[in-house]
């Protein structure tokens, strides 16, 4: 089975105190004590990231531990990856992530990870990088439409509720330019689950965060609110 959870924000980076979407990713593994990977590429590795990522998810059942590319601790990173239940991929500037991950080889990597059965997970930049397409704020003033590693159809976009950067309105703007596929919009506190491929179900860590599909119809964008279970119901 392989499983992707695309979280559109919210997580340990930005709800410390409420870790019902993290929870729900350790527990789609199947395991005890599950070993968790946190991958903080597009953000450079950021170290306070990297530091609250041991803090939230030392608190839970889980073994938790990072795989750097700026500054790896293993020659080996595919026998690393694949050793892990579960691969949780940070935020931040997609584009950076997805052109390091595939100089070091770790997309294809991932690839072998997600057949073997490893749960893959992220927020933000690690929801987008596994659609087709993505709208992204890595370059400066413009939200845009970038290509992502296509495991999943369609496109993502994530922080969907925030109007203050402009993520629904600059998607809608780039549906309706033809510059972005259809796809999902997933708003903060909420995460898609997918399954082989197939969205499985929306689940939410906010009791009114919600995700939806977005597409053009006869020349306007259309949305259809996903059914989404609040975690903590």
């Amino acid at each position: 089975m392989k499983q992707i959870v695309a979280i559109g924000g919210g997580g340990f980076s930005m709800e410390p105190d409420n870790p019902l979407l993290d929870q729900y990713v350790l527990n789609q593994c199947g395991a005890e004590r599950p070993k968790i990977c946190f991958v903080p590429t597009a953000s450079g590795d950021a170290e306070g990231y990297i530091e609250r990522f041991y803090q939230a998810f030392g608190r839970l059942e889980c073994r938790p531990s990072h795989l750097s590319l700026f500054r790896p601790h293993t020659a080996d990173l595919e026998a690393f990856v694949l050793s892990q239940d579960v691969i949780y991929v940070g935020g931040g500037n997609t584009r950076n992530l997805l052109v390091l991950w595939r100089e070091w080889g770790l997309d294809r990597i991932l690839r072998s990870a997600w057949e073997k059965g490893v749960v893959l997970a992220g927020i933000s930049a690690g929801a987008n990088c596994w659609f087709e397409e993505f709208v992204s704020d890595c370059i400066p003033g413009r939200l845009t439409a970038l290509s992502g590693l296509g495991w999943l159809a369609g496109s993502c976009c994530p922080h969907y509720d925030d109007e203050e950067a402009g993520y629904r309105s600059g998607c809608h703007r780039l549906l309706l330019e033809g510059r972005l596929k259809d796809g999902y919009g997933i708003e903060d506190g909420a995460a898609l689950h997918f399954i082989d491929g197939r969205l499985h179900r929306s689940v939410a860590s906010r009791p009114a965060a919600r995700a939806y599909r977005v597409r053009v119809r006869d020349g306007t964008v259309e949305e259809e609110e996903i059914e989404t279970v609040f975690l903590g119901g």
